[in-house]
């Protein structure tokens, strides 16, 4: 399709892989610039979302700009749920940074957006790093703020296990009847229900107006750890257990990437309300630590992200020595005005 000074074509990014290595080489350029102090995801990880996703069964489309054949400027992924927010499409959409600036990113973010509305969707929501070109550029096409998320850094360094060593000691004294498990994927069949049962503990966490949470089931769970395990990356659980009634009413994950061995990143750290105020939320995290130094000895530093609102998770994070390393907004179109 020309639009414009552009060629927008939609790709199949399981068949062809040059299109996908090209909106990969588009995606590094882009985020050295807007995000140097993060990692960047491997290759297998970007293949992995824009192929199949994690388990989430989205619909896809693959789309790759070029201001000539073969002269590649910018690309997007859209997605469009298909069990919760059916009115919602969600785009990763990167440009050349040496495009920027031209009216190319206007174009393909008209594209995206007519391409979310033939799909029956009204909003469109990207994940935008602050202070970048792409937030000056959401704000100027009309778009809304969601929420901040706000992402952190924790070194792990020779610090670390005096300072574990002296929260844990004060979080026990809090916890009496609760035991940590852990393993690496994947998980256990016999315990995909209370995992299921967790991770829907999340929905009550902050979000923007209008946004369902997932649900999540036993077959989630399963769809989730295959997408994750087909990647390479190393993946780990811990819970804390009641042990009165066998309940896991705690949970954190954390993936560690083979092609970056010296990040951790964090997944889902949640707690049941029920529970509460036990300092089960901290002592699942030390407990990850824990298993972090003897199962990946190489990661060195550990990225986490949590809404702004959510006070008492950002508590936990800065005991443990967490820093705030970047801020990032959703933003939103709204595509039926």
């Amino acid at each position: 399709m020309l639009t414009s000074t552009m060629i927008i074509e939609q790709f199949d990014p399981r068949a062809d892989a040059d299109s996908l290595r090209a909106c990969y080489e588009i995606f590094l350029r882009a985020h050295d610039i807007d995000s140097p102090q993060t990692p960047a995801w491997s290759y297998r990880l970007f293949e992995r979302a824009w192929v199949d996703g994690f388990g989430d069964d989205d619909g896809r489309e693959c789309w790759l700009a070029s201001s000539t054949p073969g002269d590649p400027v910018g690309c997007y992924l859209l997605m469009l749920p298909k069990r919760e927010n059916t009115t919602v499409a969600s785009s990763e959409l990167v440009l050349a940074p040496e495009r920027r600036g031209a009216g190319s990113g206007t174009t393909l973010l008209a594209h995206c957006a007519d391409r979310a509305r033939a799909a029956g969707r009204t909003r469109l929501r990207a994940f935008v790093p602050d202070g970048t070109a792409g937030a000056a550029f959401a704000k100027a096409m009309g778009a809304s703020e969601g929420i901040e998320q706000v992402l952190r850094t924790m070194p792990v360094d020779a610090s670390l296990p005096d300072r574990l060593a002296r929260l844990r000691a004060d979080a026990q004294s809090h916890a009496a009847g609760y035991n940590m498990l852990s393993w690496a994927l994947p998980s256990p069949g016999d315990r995909l229900d209370q995992l299921a049962e967790l991770h829907q503990v999340m929905a009550d966490a902050p979000r923007d107006a209008g946004i369902e949470p997932t649900a999540w089931d036993a077959d989630r769970i399963r769809n989730m750890e295959q997408a994750i395990m087909a990647t390479g990356a190393k993946y780990y659980t811990v819970v804390a257990r009641h042990n009165p009634t066998g309940q896991y009413v705690a949970i954190t994950e954390l993936a560690v990437d083979p092609q970056l061995p010296d990040w951790g990143i964090q997944q889902i750290t949640t707690v049941r309300p029920e529970h509460r105020g036990h300092r089960l939320g901290l002592l699942v995290k030390i407990a990850m630590l824990d298993l972090l130094a003897d199962r990946e000895p190489a990661v060195r530093r550990i990225l986490t992200g949590n809404a702004g609102e959510n006070q008492h998770m950002i508590a936990i994070n800065e005991l443990l020595g967490y820093r705030i390393t970047q801020t990032l907004h959703f933003w939103e179109l709204d595509l039926a005005s």
